[in-house]
């Protein structure tokens, strides 16, 4: 699919606060299973200077920083994607890998370190080893039965601010938001010694709506889009692999991912902070996605 994303976001300060430096990770990444065709980005007020990285994670992002206070920081960019991977299941496991745990050579055990935390939370676990059992401890058969079960058992919430909720709670709660939901997922394959990452970005096709009343009916309004979440999962023989247990699914080219990490903060889309006391601040934002064949396709 071709991709067309229009992401804009403001901030509004009730009086003028001084914009320390901030970290933008808005533009699409660009690999073997998504093409990035043009990017743009536009801030307001103009940076005093800004700085293209990638970060510790092999993210793209931009680090601005400003001069003069301000009362407001909006951020506009305009993204033209291809997503080519079509089918999430194209790919051959290595021998070792096929049951859980996976006893990882040396080397890449250091390397995955970061995504291979043990989760602390009881119920989370229980949760792992349960279906561990269940699959008879086969990888391909595990990550499917911790999406469905997720997806199945907790109620999709929207949370526009705010870290995600510990894992662990959210599970006891059985609510939370896509990014809440992508932890419970994540730390269920870490109990395991599966290797995961939470990813953020768009995704292309509109959310079912949150009323059952309402599925199928025709709008003419424009699907209300936000930031979505989801996990990533390293397959030896398959390299990292996409599952959404907000939406119950192996992610293919219906997602757009922005930025991945071991830690959600690292893959934050915008990350930076103001100086000033007693001010108060609004957010908001639109997000505009407009999908088509490819015409590579």
């Amino acid at each position: 699919m071709q991709i067309q994303i229009r992401h804009f976001i403001e901030y509004r300060y009730s009086c003028p606060v001084q914009l320390e430096p901030h970290t933008v990770r808005l533009r699409p990444r660009c690999n073997g299973i998504q093409a990035l065709l043009a990017f743009d980005l536009q801030v307001d007020p103009r940076p005093a200077g800004q700085s293209e990285l990638v970060d510790l994670d092999g993210n793209a992002a931009v680090q601005l920083w400003f001069g003069d206070p301000t009362e407001h920081l909006r951020i506009q960019t305009q993204s033209t994607v291809v997503t080519l991977r079509r089918n999430p299941f194209d790919y051959l496991l290595c021998d070792w890998a096929t049951h859980l745990p996976i006893n990882y050579p040396s080397t890449l055990a250091a390397q995955l370190q970061p995504y291979l935390a043990t989760p602390a939370d009881a119920g989370i676990q229980s949760l792992a080893w349960e279906l561990w059992d269940q699959v008879q401890g086969e990888t391909t058969a595990f990550l499917p039965a911790l999406n469905q079960r997720i997806y199945s058992e907790c109620r999709h919430i929207l949370r526009e601010k705010g870290d995600p909720w510990p894992a662990g709670l959210t599970w006891q709660r059985k609510t939370g938001s896509c990014r809440d939901l992508t932890l419970v997922f994540m730390e269920g394959c870490r109990a395991v010694g599966l290797a995961a990452r939470f990813v953020s970005g768009y995704q292309v096709s509109p959310p079912l709506q949150e009323n059952p009343e309402l599925q199928g009916t025709a709008s003419k309004e424009p699907a209300e889009r936000h930031l979505h979440a989801w996990a990533e999962v390293y397959l030896p023989g398959a390299g990292w692999r996409g599952f959404d247990p907000t939406q119950g699914l192996a992610v293919a080219d219906g997602h757009v991912a922005l930025a991945a990490s071991a830690y959600p903060r690292g893959a934050a889309p915008i990350y930076g902070h103001w100086l000033g006391r007693g001010v108060h601040s609004h957010m908001s934002y639109t997000i505009q996605i407009q999908a088509g064949s490819s015409p590579q396709a």
